[in-house]
């Protein structure tokens, strides 16, 4: 669990992406997701998976893989890939790839029954309407957050998390 916040502590200042002792940037990003779903409120419609799905290409590769089965209180994640957004319904968390970020009005329009937290890595993705967004800076991964986009997908974001945002829409 400390490694875990240590990761979230770091996102403040930036997580390096490259140099000798950088671990790969999907790994730090993967980290940064499993960071994300620790620090959202999950209201109690969500029982005892959090679905993790992948939009578009993979990017992570086997660096999410880590994630599978791994605790979010007294849920688990579930690491799942799509390629439809009609696909998307049973997602709690859903990671846009920026292969598939220009479906992203698509993503965020389509009813879904349960919370969704979404998150992306693309350039004004926040201000778009997703959540959560990871940018690459300096060489450092950093995110943004988007309180209105967390709410209408009907979640909370921790305060611990927002003070680690690089910028927070409201």
């Amino acid at each position: 669990m400390r490694w875990v916040l240590s990761v979230l502590a770091l996102t403040s200042v930036g997580l390096p992406v490259r140099g000798a002792d950088a671990p790969p940037e999907y790994q730090l990003k993967a980290a940064i997701l499993y960071n994300f779903a620790l620090y959202t409120i999950w209201p109690d419609e969500v029982d005892g998976t959090l679905n993790l799905c992948i939009y578009g290409s993979d990017p992570f590769g086997k660096e999410i893989d880590f994630l599978q089965g791994k605790a979010v209180g007294d849920r688990h994640i579930a690491i799942l890939r799509k390629t439809a957004v009609d696909s998307l319904n049973g997602c709690q968390i859903v990671f846009v790839a920026s292969s598939a970020i220009d479906n992203l009005l698509r993503v965020l329009e389509t009813p879904h029954t349960l919370p969704m937290l979404t998150v992306a890595e693309s350039p004004g993705a926040a201000s778009q309407g997703v959540a959560l967004n990871m940018t690459v800076t300096r060489n450092r991964v950093t995110f943004e957050a988007n309180l209105s986009a967390a709410r209408h997908g009907g979640l909370n974001l921790s305060s611990m998390l927002l003070r680690l945002a690089t910028q927070v829409i409201q």
